[in-house]
């Protein structure tokens, strides 16, 4: 369960003293997610979503809190940070930062239709251009530095065709440099379980603390990398990536170049899912293994991708 710290009742009240959102009335963990502390929270004025961050610091917050609030200003539905009596969107609770959002409606998917993978491609186009505007830089944590420092950590736990197939995943990508693309803000997580649908509708874009600076491109691949799979195979879906990318690029075109690099895109959006799964499984922080997820699935997509000789494009 995503609950690493405990809130009660009494200790929310006392919190939210700083803030006009009326009395408490409910307070309900929320068991997904392997990152954060996360609680619903109901009060006189509202359903709102409790966050206390496990592992972010106080002074990395303000990108993802002001990131949120800027694409929710620009009609993107994603939670909307609550500021305090303070004007502020952080404050401290029980010793970790913390921040109250907007509860959004709808729910995830886990078998997406082509009309579903139609609207969350549409979406993710207009999160993009919202992007655009937004002035504040986060250089990719999870970029060429962190995987050639995070190979060496799990390769003690892979078989040597493994770590033969991450070692020379992790050197193409280093002489790949996708900073020619089309770059801007992007969600870097847009898995179903981070979409909320209200039947064909996109209700809301949920858990942004993944967000960065990067190719656009890599952020389409990292989602039609989990939207448009055969999950059982680790296979893309032709019909579906094609109806995602058809309507993305009907809302921010697509470039020639964008369409070059795609094969390469997806084959790094599937090492940076599996080595990251790599090591959540086999370093865990205390009270992450119950979440961790299987990394042979992106292992499986990886492979996938380099066997196929044309990826779906257009």
């Amino acid at each position: 369960m995503a609950v690493f710290t405990t809130v009660t009742g009494a200790e929310l009240t006392a919190w939210l003293g700083d803030y006009s959102l009326g009395q408490l009335v409910e307070l309900q963990g929320i068991s997904s997610g392997i990152e954060n502390t996360n609680y619903f929270v109901t009060t006189g004025n509202g359903r709102f979503v409790l966050t206390l961050f496990e592992k972010l610091g106080a002074d990395e917050l303000p990108f993802y809190l002001n990131l949120m609030a800027h694409l929710a200003r620009h009609g993107i539905p994603c939670p909307s940070p609550v500021a305090n009596r303070h004007n502020q969107f952080l404050g401290t609770l029980n010793g970790k930062p913390a921040c109250i959002v907007s509860r959004l409606s709808g729910k995830s998917t886990t078998a997406p239709s082509p009309e579903q993978c139609a609207a969350i491609g549409a979406m993710l186009g207009q999160m993009h251009i919202a992007g655009q505007s937004f002035s504040q830089v986060m250089p990719n944590p999870r970029g060429a530095a962190w995987r050639a420092a995070t190979a060496p950590q799990v390769r003690p736990f892979l078989d040597a065709a493994q770590a033969a197939l991450l070692d020379s995943e992790i050197a193409l990508h280093a002489r790949n440099d996708a900073a020619q693309l089309p770059q801007g803000v992007i969600h870097a997580d847009l898995f179903r379980d981070n979409v909320l649908l209200e039947g064909d509708r996109v209700g809301g874009l949920i858990d942004f603390y993944f967000a960065c600076s990067d190719a656009l491109l890599y952020d389409v691949a990292i989602t039609v990398n989990d939207w448009c799979m055969n999950i059982g195979e680790g296979r893309l879906d032709a019909a579906r990536a094609q109806t995602f990318l058809r309507a993305y690029h009907a809302v921010r075109p697509l470039l020639d170049s964008e369409r070059d690099a795609w094969p390469l895109m997806l084959r790094l959006a599937a090492l940076r899912f599996w080595l990251s799964r790599l090591y959540d499984l086999h370093l865990p922080r205390d009270g992450e293994l119950v979440n961790a997820h299987d990394p042979r699935h992106f292992e499986r997509v990886l492979k996938n991708h380099i066997a196929t000789t044309s990826a779906v494009w257009l």
